[in-house]
């Protein structure tokens, strides 16, 4: 190609083959798709990272976001380059190639795709309407702008409910970062390296804190002190490293010389010297000024600057780790410290370092960096202690944790659910919904506490003042308490007196035993809301009506409600109670005038109306906390065909029971297995009874050794009356966990003899006891437990329904099945899969005879065989049932005429006889052979029906068999 034309015509060529092409059309079309601004635009992002790539100083305006000329050839460069092996392609997972998509781009995405089709909508209308006589409105049509918000905020994978089970889950969940969603990934086809941990992580993504299902490492959540900066790219703060320090004397008077220095050719101090006087100070900045230098070179030292970095500028950086010693004044102690380069570890001069991290746990997530002596737990386990650390239920009464973190209270005001003085001032007014203070500048703050506010999961927000009338406060005072946080700090669980110990099986596998005064004092009573709604609907037959008039329903039932037919604040409510009195109206029968007369005067509406009142459902109760109403006639907006809805929150009280779920913060969870008199759990020498037993098994395979050590420091601080933080990855050591130990008076290895509290005899062994802060999960036996009887079944296959929710049964599957066969228990398994299941004739006949105190019928034929039956004739296959020897099962006798009925017994009870005579001749000929006359003889005869076994002693054989075929032929008749 010579020319320019020709660059352009081949190019055109490549792109729209076929077409005619000429100089002008071709450069028309390159110019529209890519040096057009109204046509292409590739954005801020797009500017910015290649100017970062190729160093380019381009500005990032408008102007600059189409393609230059430059830039192609770059590109260019740059792919012959790989081709030839010279280059190095880029690491799609490195976070300088992933960013931060934020809700308001997502949002302004969805934004342009409505405008786009409000645009095609006016264009088309344009060419329609009249132009002269058109107004706006007729033009412009709103509803795919809000089509397509409410699309984004009702259904996209990234608009989610939020987790409010306590303050640390809500946190979380606004720090959550996924790679799915619309234009990302899916859990089927993620790969393993999109999931692993990546190098360039530190700092701004947290390795633990991990979904460990199908999300694991597609879901993630920001490191502490991670931040988005605006192009999206994550970045994470390091402290400053510098060798120079400005020409001060004062400034270097103290530090050492990075470089010598000379003065007309002879040595004034050499490299390493300190600079111990202020005349020699004097003296070096003076000769470094006339040499024009920037300032005076020293051994390199931190500063106190912070510089937040993101994953592409940090390749270039050499960064030291948190917990490099240093001196007072910043210089490093060493010459070799350990240091990471383009996110390897290496071994790296002082010199060469530029950079220092902040703290150890800034590559944490908040809810991990909340776990004490993380360092010593297995990494697994400590996924597990964070993610359930979000799952713990907010107690009444909750106390925060002994052996903390440092970031508790961080925390729980980073969470808003703590109250907090914005300025210095006096509480002049105080109740349980209302905190009054007047600041020191003259304003007046009325703060609304929540009471029994339902949250997203069922939790209750509940607040709780801290302070009195008359108190002063001081900007950032904690005013009231959340609902689970205690004097400002974040506060999940209960610290309780556990001991490591095997106890008669019943902590087997996990299961925590407990003592019943942590039942008793209320140590995990929680307070759970439910709400309950009902809609008010507009039916063809009338509308529906809320009322307390009730058909076919006892006053007892109604006490609680009010004149309109709801159910009054504070009543106590049980399972099937009503909450809001509905009826709805039936088709309308033609009436005699006397049956006119007789509703006009008792008001008889039951033939009319039938009742589809609200309803308490099975298993739940409590007490009525609050009721809303919305009415569309007060102009609440509410869904088409609803005129109005009620809705009522039922709060109760939980106190923790056999079969709920409690955990540490180590990942070490358990089922509570049993509820000990607090009379028969061990005890120590002074009499204390311990409030949980754990199993010490649970300790060595799981490799959480964090939880041994919090026992034992926890226990400590508990004597000493004090609490103690102990940052994650930078935790206090052994030895200092010994010497508190010591300071309290308790053994340096924390075990201590303990006693049995059911004999008072001493164990074998000393055991290992200490504090631990424990947590209950919002997985409530509860909300869990369910049994069935009888209940609705599906409509097709006749089984049970599945799940609480429908009452329906337990599944059982191929694997129970399995089960049931390896132990060869052919009947359970027989009505497992008959009368428990889908078999409609035999379940309700053994429903009758069990009503009656009768014997179980034999099954008959499961509805799902029929149901196979009738797929196969639907494909086309023939299928018949035939009888075995015309039997007739029970089913099949109310179908059959009365004579048929007798000639069928007839002809069961010859063949009976006839069989019975051939095995009497059999039995008589062989015994015969073998057998004297006078002895008595026993013989198993096969062939008959239910294996009878026929005996030559008493009645004769042939009546014997007579009578029992007989019986059963009319049995099966």
């Amino acid at each position: 190609m010579r020319t320019l034309e020709d660059a352009y015509q081949s190019i055109y060529r490549k792109i729209r083959p076929g077409d005619l092409a000429t100089p002008e059309n071709a450069k028309q079309l390159i110019d529209s798709l890519f040096f057009d601004f109204k046509k292409y635009d590739m954005g801020q992002i797009a500017r910015y990272k290649l100017n970062r790539r190729f160093g380019f100083k381009t500005d990032n305006d408008e102007s600059h976001r189409v393609f230059q000329v430059g830039d192609f050839v770059a590109i260019l460069k740059e792919l012959i380059n790989l081709n030839n092996g010279k280059g190095v392609p880029d690491d799609i997972d490195h976070l300088a190639n992933r960013r931060i998509r934020s809700v308001g781009e997502l949002v302004q995405n969805k934004y342009r795709v409505g405008l786009v089709r409000t645009e095609r909508i006016i264009k088309d209308r344009m060419t329609v309407l009249d132009m002269e006589t058109v107004t706006p409105t007729q033009l412009i049509n709103c509803r795919p702008i809000t089509a397509a918000m409410r699309e984004f905020f009702a259904s996209s994978q990234l608009s989610q409910f939020m987790d409010q089970t306590n303050p640390l889950a809500e946190l979380s969940h606004k720090r959550r970062l996924s790679a799915m969603g619309p234009g990302g990934l899916s859990r089927e086809r993620a790969s393993f390296d999109v999931r692993d941990v990546h190098p360039s992580h530190y700092g701004r993504i947290c390795p633990i804190a991990t979904p460990e299902g199908p999300n694991i490492g597609l879901v993630v959540h920001l490191a502490a002190l991670a931040r988005v900066n605006p192009y999206g790219f994550l970045e994470t703060p390091y402290r400053e490293v510098k060798n120079l320090v400005p020409l001060d004397p004062d400034k270097l008077h103290g530090r050492m010389l990075g470089d010598t220095i000379r003065e007309d050719r002879k040595v004034l101090a050499k490299e390493g010297d300190l600079i111990e006087t202020k005349e020699l100070a004097r003296k070096i900045v003076s000769l470094c000024r006339q040499e024009g230098k920037p300032g005076v070179p020293v051994r390199p030292y931190v500063t106190g600057k912070f510089l937040y970095v993101d994953a592409e500028q940090e390749r270039h950086l050499t960064i030291a780790q948190a917990q490099t010693k240093y001196s007072e004044m910043g210089e490093f102690l060493s010459t070799t410290i350990s240091a990471r380069r383009s996110g390897e570890p290496v071994l790296a001069d002082v010199r060469d370092i530029t950079h220092v991290d902040v703290t150890p746990k800034q590559i944490l997530s908040e809810s991990t960096s909340l776990i004490p002596f993380l360092e010593h737990d297995d990494n697994t386990r400590a996924s597990m202690g964070t993610n359930m650390q979000r799952q713990s239920v907010p107690l009444i009464r909750p106390a925060a944790p002994l052996v903390g973190t440092g970031i508790e209270g961080l925390t729980a005001r980073a969470s808003g659910q703590a109250i907090l003085a914005e300025e210095d001032g006096e509480v002049v007014a105080v109740d349980a919904s209302h905190i009054a203070v007047v600041y020191r500048s003259g304003r007046k703050d009325q703060i609304t506490l929540s009471t029994f506010v339902r949250s997203n999961q069922g939790t209750c927000f509940l607040a709780r003042p801290r302070v009195r009338v008359g108190d002063k406060v001081h900007r950032g005072s904690v005013l009231a308490d959340g609902s689970a946080t205690e004097g400002g700090e974040l506060a999940l669980g209960q610290n309780l007196l556990v001991a490591y110990l095997s106890w008669e099986g019943a902590n087997f596998e996990d299961a925590v035993i407990i003592s019943d005064r942590v039942v008793r004092d209320g140590y995990f009573d929680s307070i759970h809301i439910e709400s309950y709604v009902t809609d008010v609907r507009d039916t063809k037959l009338g509308s529906e009506t809320v009322t307390r008039d009730i058909p076919n329903v006892g006053e007892a039932k109604l006490k609680d409600l009010d004149a309109d037919g709801v159910v009054r604040i504070g009543a106590t409510v049980h399972e099937g109670d009503i909450l809001v009195g509905k009826i709805t109206p039936k088709g309308e029968t033609e009436l005699t005038p006397e049956e006119r007369l007789l509703q006009a005067i008792f008001g008889d509406k039951a033939k009319d109306v039938k009742d589809s009142s609200l309803r308490l459902p099975g298993g739940a109760g409590g007490k009525v906390v609050d009721v809303h109403v919305f009415d569309r006639a007060e102009g609440d907006e509410l869904p088409t065909g609803v005129i109005k809805q009620i809705k009522v929150f039922v709060a109760q009280t939980r106190k923790i029971q056999v079969g709920d779920k409690m955990a540490g913060r180590h990942g070490n969870k358990g089922v509570v297995s049993r509820i000990v008199p607090v009379e028969d759990m061990p005890y120590l020498e002074d009499g204390t009874p311990v409030d949980v037993i754990l199993n010490p098994l649970g300790v060595t395979s799981r490799m959480n050794i964090g939880q041994i050590l919090e026992t034992h420091l926890g226990w400590a601080c508990d004597k000493l009356g004090i609490k103690i933080a102990t940052p994650a990855l930078n935790g206090i050591s052994v030895d200092q966990i010994e010497d508190f130990l010591k300071a309290a008076g308790l053994p340096a290895d924390g075990k201590v003899q303990l006693f049995d509290g059911r004999t008072g005899e001493p164990f074998s062994h000393k055991t290992t006891v200490g504090i631990v802060y424990m947590l209950k999960l919002l997985h409530l036996v509860e909300d869990k437990i369910h049994a069935r009887s009888v209940g609705p079944y599906s409509l097709v296959t006749q089984q049970p329904l599945g799940g609480k929710a429908q009452h329906g049964g337990q599944r059982f599957g191929e694997m129970e099945v399995w089960a049931l066969e390896a132990y060869g228990a052919a009947y359970t398994l027989q009505e497992m899969l008959t009368i428990k299941s889908d078999d409609v004739i035999g379940r309700s006949k053994a429903y009758e005879a069990i009503v009656k105190g009768e014997q179980i019928r034999r099954p008959s034929i499961p509805e799902s065989f029929n149901v196979l039956v009738k797929e196969l004739q639907a494909l086309g296959l023939k299928v018949e049932l035939l009888k075995f020897k015309d039997e007739v099962r029970p089913e099949e006798r109310t179908t059959l005429e009365e004579g048929e009925i007798e000639q069928v017994e007839l002809r069961s009870r010859v063949e009976a006889e006839a069989e019975a005579e051939e095995i009497l001749n059999a039995t008589e000929k062989i015994s015969e052979l073998e057998t004297p006359a006078s002895e008595t003889t026993e013989e198993v005869v096969g062939g008959i029906e239910e294996g009878e076994a026929v005996e030559a002693s008493g009645i004769t054989a042939k009546e014997e068999m007579k009578e029992s075929v007989s019986e059963e032929a009319m049995d099966d008749a």
